[in-house]
């Protein structure tokens, strides 16, 4: 039985219990069993449901401890949460990739590029491998936009700043580059973000009630609807077996400055 330790920043929260709900299926796929067996959280109540780490550490079988450091020397390998709070990953990864642990970061990365370089050079530092995505990345949907170089990509979610991820997400999945340009336009709560890549060119719309679709040369948009967070999760088990994540951390960067720059030009609309 293999050990996943969870750290995050308050514990119960919809990502962790998302996770914790679809580890039997995610091991049925790779073919090996794993648990999660302990957790660490830097808050003792949860800002999502009030839960106490020790309330929801008992609801799943999971053993609290006390720091970074214990979780890290216990746990086979490591999850660092906190996905509404990219903010706390550097200060939660600079601790725990330095026990060499295979290790996944969940969305959003990091609050910006630089911060995003500098958590990849710990990691690097210590010969610790690591990966980060948003579970878009994972859609069955978007395989068969591959190769595709003319895109439109919308999704909603409760804010521009939080929840744009999953379209850069899925936006550099498909091109594979960083991109040279990106504006940005605003009608009432719609916003539409032009964006240039090298030999791409994309729109990425965010309004809170839009599903997450991807189009290609002006046709009909197709909705995300696939398991994505269960590919995600197998993946990341995956990962964890083999150490080699399935893309390169150059598409993460990319994506943590796709984000980073359609927050700033979006600011003010």
């Amino acid at each position: 039985m293999k050990t996943i330790g969870i750290i995050d920043y308050y514990i119960s929260e919809w990502h962790a219990n998302k996770y914790t709900s679809i580890l039997e299926k995610a091991c049925e796929a790779v073919g090996e069993e794993f648990k999660f067996a302990y957790g660490y959280a830097e808050l003792d109540v949860s800002l999502y449901d009030n839960l106490t780490t020790d309330e929801w550490c008992a609801q799943h079988g999971i053993e609290r401890c006390d720091s970074i450091k214990e979780l890290c020397e216990k746990s086979d390998y490591v999850m660092i949460l906190a996905p509404s709070n990219p903010e706390t990953h550097l200060r939660l990864a600079s601790e725990a990739l330095k026990y060499g642990k295979n290790t996944y970061i969940d969305k959003t990365f990091s609050p910006d590029y630089a911060t995003a370089k500098e958590i990849f050079d710990i990691a690097n530092k210590y010969g610790t491998k690591m990966f980060s995505s948003s579970a878009l990345r994972y859609a069955e949907e978007l395989k068969s936009f591959a190769g595709e170089r003319e895109l439109a990509i919308t999704g909603g979610g409760g804010n521009l700043p939080e929840y744009i991820i999953h379209q850069a997400e899925m936006l550099i999945t498909l091109v594979k580059e960083s991109h040279t340009a990106i504006s940005a336009v605003r009608n009432g709560d719609t916003y539409t973000l032009d964006v240039t890549f090298p030999t791409a060119h994309a729109t990425m719309t965010y309004d809170k009630s839009f599903s997450y679709s991807v189009a290609a040369n002006g046709g009909e948009p197709v909705v995300m609807k696939s398991s994505f967070f269960d590919a995600l999760l197998a993946d990341v088990l995956r990962f964890f077996l083999t150490g080699e994540p399935s893309f390169s951390g150059d598409e993460t960067l990319a994506v943590a400055k796709l984000r980073e720059d359609a927050i700033k030009c979006t600011e003010g609309l």
